[in-house]
C-alpha cells in the first residue's frame, strides 16, 4: 500500500496502466462478490429469496451512483490539488465531503428502515417475496453508511494517485462478505439464523470492518488527506467547497441515473420478445459487465491522471494520457471482444446452461453489438479527460441524446424493417455515437478553458469559471507555476 503517487512525472503508459489495473481489479471484485452473494441467496434460500434481494440491490445501486458522481469530484478536486502541491486544498475536499456525506448517510440508513415497506411498495413489489424484501432492504439500509463512506473514500484516496490501497480494502470487504454470507444465513457456529437478512448482515459487516481497517491504516501510515488535531474543524463542510463538489457531482450521479433508467427501458422492449429472448439478453448483458470494466476504469484513471497534470500545469502531457488510455482500451477492451465472440457459446452457457435454446439468441445479439463496446471505452476515455477539468455538464447531454433520441429511436423506428435485429443493434449505434460526439466536445469544446480550482484554502473556492487561457492560471500557491498551452487545442 502507499501514500499517493505522482502522475505528473514518469513514462505514460506505464504509469496510466499501473493505475488503471487496480482500478480495474476493485471492479472485478465488486462485481463477482454480487455474483457470489447471489449464488448463496439462490442455493441457500430459493428462488423467492433471490427476487427479493434484487429490489434492495437497486436502492443500493441508485444511492451508491448519487455518491458516486460527488466521489468523481472529489477525486478531480484532489487530483488537481494535489499536483499543485496543495495538500491544505485536498484536505478541505475531503473534509467537506465527510462531513456532508456522513451525517446523510445515517440519516438515509436511519430513514429506510421505518420507510422500507413503503420503499417496496413504491417499487412495486409482489406480495409473495414482499416480507422478504423487507427484511433484506432494512439491513442493507443500516450497511448505507460504511458503503457510502468507503466510496467516497476510495475515490479520494484515487484523487492522489493511490489506486492499490481501495484495492486491498475492497479485497478484505469482498472476502469477509463472501465467507460471512452462509455464516449468518444459516446460523452457522455462534452466529444466529437469520435467513435472507444474513446476507445483509454480512454485506454490513463486511463493509464496516473494512472501513473502519482503511481509516485506521490511513492514519496509522500519516496519510497525507487524514485529517488530525486543528484540521478536524474541515469536517465543518465549507460552502464554497460543497457548492463546487455539488455543480460538478451532481451531473456525474445524474448519468449514472440517465444510464439505468434508459436501460429498463430497452428491458421493457425486450421483455416482449419472450422468455428466451430475455434470457438471452439477460445473459448477455452479465457478460457485458465484464467486458466495460477495462474501459470504466481506464476513464477513471485517465481522469485522475489529468487532473494531476491539469493542476500542475502540464497541459503538454494531457493529451498523452488521452492517446495512452485510448490505445490500451483498443487492446485490453478489443482483446476481451474478440475473446468473447470466439467463446460466446461456452461463456453464455455459464449462465443459461449448455443445451438452453436461449444460447443461440444469445449468440446472435452478441455478435450484432458486443463490438460496440469498443467506441464506448474511446468515450469514456475522452470523457474522463473532459471532466478532469471539471467539465461534467456536456458528458451528461451528450450520454442522455445518445440514450434515448439515438437508442431508442433505433430501437422502435426500425423496429418495422428490422424486427428484433433493431433492439441489438441500437446498442452499438449509440456507443458509436456517443464517441463521435465526444470526439468533438474533446477537440473543440472549449473545456480546456475551464478552471475548476480556485484557491480552496481559507474556504475561498469558487465555482467553475472560464479563462482566456489554454491551462489553469498560475497558482497563488506556486507563483511559478507557468500556464502551459495544451498542444491539442
Amino acid at each position: 500500500m502507499r501514500q499517493g503517487t505522482d502522475l505528473t512525472s514518469g513514462p505514460i503508459y506505464a504509469t496510466l496502466l499501473a493505475f488503471a489495473l487496480p482500478t480495474l481489479g476493485s471492479s472485478v471484485l465488486q462485481s463477482a462478490n454480487g455474483s457470489i452473494d447471489a449464488v448463496w441467496v439462490g442455493r441457500l434460500l430459493g428462488e423467492n429469496a433471490l427476487a427479493a434481494t434484487t429490489n434492495g440491490n437497486l436502492i443500493m445501486f441508485l444511492l451508491t451512483a448519487f455518491v458516486f458522481g460527488f466521489g468523481m469530484a472529489s477525486t478531480i478536486l484532489i487530483g488537481q490539488a494535489v499536483g499543485r502541491r496543495d495538500i491544505a486544498a485536498a484536505r478541505e475536499v475531503v473534509g467537506t465531503a465527510v462531513g456532508t456525506f456522513a451525517p446523510l448517510a445515517i440519516l438515509i440508513s436511519v430513514a429506510g428502515w421505518f420507510l422500507a415497506p413503503q420503499v417496496l411498495a413504491l417499487l412495486g413489489t409482489g406480495p409473495e417475496i414482499a416480507p422478504l424484501a423487507r427484511d433484506f432492504l432494512r439491513v442493507t439500509f443500516s450497511a448505507m453508511p460504511a458503503i457510502l463512506l468507503q466510496t467516497m473514500l476510495m475515490m479520494a484516496l484515487r484523487g492522489t494517485g493511490d489506486a492499490v490501497t481501495p484495492l486491498i480494502f475492497m479485497g478484505l470487504a469482498v472476502i469477509l462478505d463472501v465467507v460471512l454470507n452462509p455464516v449468518f444465513i444459516l446460523g452457522m457456529g455462534p452466529a444466529p439464523r437469520m435467513g435472507i437478512g444474513g446476507s445483509a448482515f454480512a454485506m454490513a459487516v463486511a463493509n464496516y470492518v473494512s472501513l473502519i481497517a482503511m481509516v485506521g491504516y490511513l492514519y496509522l501510515r500519516r496519510n497525507p488527506l487524514r485529517l488530525a488535531g486543528p484540521d478536524l474543524r474541515l469536517l465543518i463542510p465549507a460552502p464554497p467547497v460543497l457548492r463546487l463538489m455539488l455543480s460538478k457531482g451532481l451531473p456525474m450521479g445524474l448519468q449514472m441515473v440517465v444510464v439505468s433508467s434508459a436501460m429498463l427501458t430497452m428491458i421493457s422492449l425486450v421483455n416482449r420478445e419472450g422468455v428466451d429472448t430475455t434470457a438471452a439478453f439477460g445473459a448477455t448483458q452479465q457478460l457485458w459487465t465484464y467486458v466495460q470494466m477495462p474501459a470504466m476504469a481506464l476513464g477513471a484513471a485517465v481522469s485522475a491522471m489529468a487532473a494531476q497534470n491539469i493542476g500542475a500545469g502540464r497541459w503538454d502531457r494531457v493529451s498523452q494520457i488521452t492517446r495512452a488510455g485510448i490505445v490500451f482500451n483498443f487492446l485490453l477492451t478489443g482483446g476481451l471482444v474478440l475473446v468473447l465472440l470466439v467463446a460466446d457459446r461456452a461463456a453464455l452457457g455459464l449462465f443459461l446452461g449448455a443445451e438452453s435454446p436461449a444460447i443461440a439468441i444469445g449468440q446472435h445479439i452478441g455478435r450484432l453489438a458486443t463490438w460496440g463496446f469498443v467506441a464506448f471505452g474511446v468515450s469514456m476515455v475522452l470523457f474522463g479527460t473532459i471532466r478532469a477539468n471539471g467539465q461534467v455538464l456536456w458528458p451528461l447531454i451528450i450520454l442522455t441524446v445518445s440514450l434515448y433520441p439515438v437508442r431508442l429511436g433505433i430501437a422502435l423506428g426500425l423496429r418495422d424493417r428490422l424486427g428484433v435485429d433493431a433492439l441489438w443493434l441500437s446498442f452499438p449505434a449509440a456507443m458509436v455515437a456517443t464517441m463521435l460526439m465526444a470526439t468533438v466536445l474533446y477537440l473543440h469544446g472549449g473545456w480546456r478553458k475551464l478552471h475548476v480550482m480556485a484557491d480552496l484554502d481559507g474556504h475561498t473556492a469558487e465555482a467553475a469559471s472560464v479563462t482566456t487561457e489554454a491551462g489553469p492560471p498560475t497558482s497563488p500557491r506556486n507563483p511559478a507555476l507557468p500556464p502551459a498551452r495544451d498542444p491539442a487545442e
